[in-house]
């Protein structure tokens, strides 16, 4: 399976780990909206989609099977966000 489109919605809220919001398509005809990017202590990284459970548990709806693929998108999300918000910069 291979990434084919990124999309990154910026999130500017100050203060805010929520930094944007990812929908990858995979070999142009799956796509996975609403994955998180998010700071926190170690840097950036990914939230998969998810819903809250009954006892207030946050579970993934959505999510990779194993490491590889995950490393993928995660470092691949990564890359878009960085170029998002440069280009953001840039259009000021």
């Amino acid at each position: 399976m291979k990434i084919t489109d990124i999309k990154i919605r910026l999130v500017a809220k100050e203060n805010d780990r929520l930094k944007g919001v990812a929908s990858v398509v995979f070999d142009e005809c799956f796509v996975l909206h609403d994955i998180k990017i998010i700071y926190g202590k170690l840097g950036l990284f990914i939230a998969m989609p998810s819903r809250k459970t009954p006892d207030g548990e946050y579970k993934d709806i959505a999510h990779p099977l194993n490491t590889e693929t995950r490393d993928t998108i995660n470092r691949e999300v990564l890359a878009a966000y960085e170029k998002a918000v440069k280009d953001a910069e840039n259009a000021n």
